[in-house]
């Protein structure tokens, strides 16, 4: 059965939390300080991952002496599942199950089917994708289906199988993330999308042979350009291959054009091939900056809440979820941090002013 949650204070026996703000009327989004709805929530669902990409989880850091959060720390899959539906009637239409990598967390299809029950105000069900590295996806594809995901996202940053293995220093190839692909596409989790982090003088030279790849494939190549996320990656901006420069390398060989989009909180400039092979993206946090259309919040595995990929510190919703909080308390809180949100990091990088304080890990909260 579907579930529309309603915002109501049933407890009288003693007054609701002061919280800092009220939920937006019923039906309406949630607005911050830039007048930004909150319409996309990202949900990290563990901090583990199997494979150790020098972008993000760079072994020299996350080595076996690295302590991972113990399980009892992690939101249990009803407090995620019930914070899901608070934030779905604040105005959030889109969930993405992110990590780490998400499906190592245990039954993770069984977080899926909650999740694909809540309805928005207007009782439409949730857009529900999953990002994920593709190496356990054609065992879980089916299942993760049939649970009620929607859609998936596959990161993979070269098809030759030495560069692969030395950009995720791990065992798995390029085939057995392949492999998954396929196993999506044929569950019906389509159309894939597969992003690719390109890094100057690392994998740059698979831009083509990765675009030959996936043309006329009815899967969509995203072009990344390469993030300060973290501060753990060693991130230089000298490799850093700016969009354009992608679109010029592949529009030399197959002609591209824009695809026209208004829809606000996209990141990905959407091109299409003129003969018809179909459409990439790019998505240019680094060198275009689209904070102005961020609509983004993202929790973390033990319940903190982060207004931007690029924020040093979190608001602790496990707290008040395990202290006995109403939905409408809840609610609240939400609301007031959501309303008091003004971050726009890109934007400030951009012109030389970012804060350089102490980053969240990608592993920690996604991408």
């Amino acid at each position: 059965m579907s579930k529309v949650i309603v915002l109501a204070d049933r407890r009288n026996d003693r007054p609701a939390a002061v919280a800092p703000g009220e939920p937006p009327p019923h039906g309406q989004p949630a607005l911050d300080m830039r007048a930004r709805p909150l319409r996309d929530l990202r949900i990290s669902v563990t901090d583990r991952c199997n494979f150790r990409c020098t972008y993000c989880m760079p072994r020299e850091v996350f080595d076996a002496s690295y302590t991972f959060m113990p399980h009892s720390a992690l939101l249990s899959f009803e407090e995620i599942s019930r914070l899901a539906g608070i934030f779905t009637q604040l105005g959030v239409e889109k969930i993405r199950l992110t990590g780490g990598e998400p499906l190592l967390r245990k039954h993770i299809e069984n977080l899926v089917g909650m999740l694909a029950e809540l309805r928005t105000p207007q009782g439409r069900p949730l857009d529900l994708t999953l990002t994920t590295n593709g190496s356990v996806l054609a065992r879980k594809a089916a299942a993760l289906k049939s649970a009620g995901l929607t859609r998936v996202t596959v990161s993979l940053d070269a098809l030759d199988p030495a560069m692969f293995q030395g950009m995720s220093d791990s065992g798995f190839t390029p085939d057995d993330v392949l492999r998954g692909i396929d196993a999506a596409a044929d569950a019906g989790l389509a159309p894939v999308k597969v992003n690719m982090v390109v890094r100057r003088g690392l994998n740059d030279g698979q831009i083509l042979p990765m675009a030959e790849r996936f043309r006329n494939s009815g899967h969509i190549l995203r072009f990344i350009e390469y993030m300060d996320v973290g501060n753990s990656n060693g991130w230089n901006l000298a490799e850093v291959v700016p969009s354009q420069e992608v679109l010029d390398r592949i529009g030399a060989v197959h002609p591209l054009a824009p695809v026209a989009s208004g829809e606000m909180g996209r990141v990905a400039e959407r091109w299409r091939y003129l003969d018809g092979g179909g459409e990439i993206g790019v998505i240019s946090s680094v060198t275009h900056a689209f904070c102005g259309g961020c609509t983004r919040a993202r929790l973390s595995p033990e319940g903190k809440l982060f207004m931007c990929l690029f924020a040093h510190d979190g608001h602790d919703l496990r707290a008040p979820l395990r202290d006995g909080a109403t939905d409408l308390e809840l609610a609240r809180i939400l609301s007031g941090i959501w309303a008091a949100r003004n971050d726009n990091y890109s934007e400030l990088r951009g012109r030389n002013m970012a804060d350089p304080a102490r980053k969240i890990e990608m592993s920690y909260i996604g991408g």
